[in-house]
């Protein structure tokens, strides 16, 4: 277990430093920062002040090092047209943001777990195609067009919920239902797949033949069973919607970090957009590793692997 854990905090350094070096790089390539922060008629010597202070004035890979290092502090610098800390934006927006997702994730797993399993159990049958119809327009339809079909109908038409914004619980509804849409479409169909596959095997075979009961079948052995390869699947999904509620945030102008980073490319704010990015790519990591452990939890497989090793070394 030490070697496992070991092995991801290595992997997860790798790849926070991969996404710095994106970050950083984002400073070089969109101009010089120096222009964005001072007025044209400034002096030469002002210039020159400004790029000192920003540490411009120093060699590449000893920006790059002190870049690192204030990100590990959580120091992002200040936002060119904000003129505030990057820190307290994210930390004002992650709040909004983390509950968007939370209410997309519950709306998803929480739907499409059990309509995969009934898809399963009742292979072919009206139910089935039902679920399978509904999928295939829900994993085919883009968000934006999502949002903007339940807007028509459910703020213009029926004026039943709140068309954008964050004024109250009911305002939270469409942009979730929007941002977990795909992927519960795409946890349904996985869990179908899988469940069905379980059912096959022969531990369930034998469990029938034993005379369990068909609840104890399907939910105590097969749902098991087909959870451990969904886990790593949806820790990928949290990840994603962590990082791609951009297109959501922007047409419900849910004030959260993807409408920040809209509006950091909008003004071309490079402190936000390369903070942005490495608090994305710290949610992933974080969630990945999370995923990970529970893997190990749920498969007895990778325990047994574990104490098969720790048997061999005494």
């Amino acid at each position: 277990m030490i070697g496992f854990l070991l092995s991801r905090i290595l992997q997860s350094i790798a790849v926070l430093l991969s996404v710095s070096a994106v970050a950083f790089s984002l400073f070089r390539f969109a101009g010089d920062p120096v222009n964005m922060m001072v007025a044209e008629d400034d002096t030469v010597a002002r210039r020159a002040a400004v790029r000192h202070e920003l540490g411009l004035d120093r060699p590449l890979p000893v920006q790059f090092a002190i870049f690192v290092a204030n990100a590990a502090r959580g120091e992002f610098g200040r936002s060119y047209r904000r003129q505030a800390p990057v820190a307290e934006l994210l930390a004002t927006r992650a709040p909004v943001t983390l509950e968007l997702v939370a209410a997309a994730s519950l709306f998803a797993f929480g739907l499409g777990i059990p309509a995969g399993v009934f898809a399963a159990l009742y292979r072919g049958r009206w139910i089935d195609r039902v679920i399978q119809a509904g999928s295939l327009i829900g994993i085919s339809m883009p968000s934006f067009l999502v949002g903007i079909l339940l807007i028509f109908v459910f703020s213009v038409q029926l004026k039943w919920l709140p068309a954008f914004g964050r004024s109250g619980p009911l305002s939270l509804v469409l942009p979730a239902v929007t941002l977990g849409l795909f992927e519960l479409t795409l946890i349904m169909r996985l869990v179908r797949a899988e469940m069905i596959e379980v059912l096959r095997s022969d531990y369930i075979k034998f469990a029938r033949a034993r005379g369990l009961r068909a609840r104890t079948i399907h939910f105590g052995y097969a749902l098991r069973s087909t959870l451990v390869p969904v886990l790593t699947v949806a820790g990928l999904q949290i990840g994603t919607m962590l990082a791609f509620s951009v297109v959501t945030e922007t047409v419900f102008q849910w004030p959260g970090l993807g409408l920040l980073f809209v509006q950091a490319l909008n003004d071309v704010d490079i402190p936000v957009m390369s903070a942005y990015l490495m608090l994305t790519g710290l949610m992933f990591v974080i969630i990945n590793f999370a995923v990970d452990l529970l893997y190990r939890m749920v498969d007895p497989r990778l325990r047994g692997g574990d104490a098969f090793a720790a048997g061999t070394t005494t």
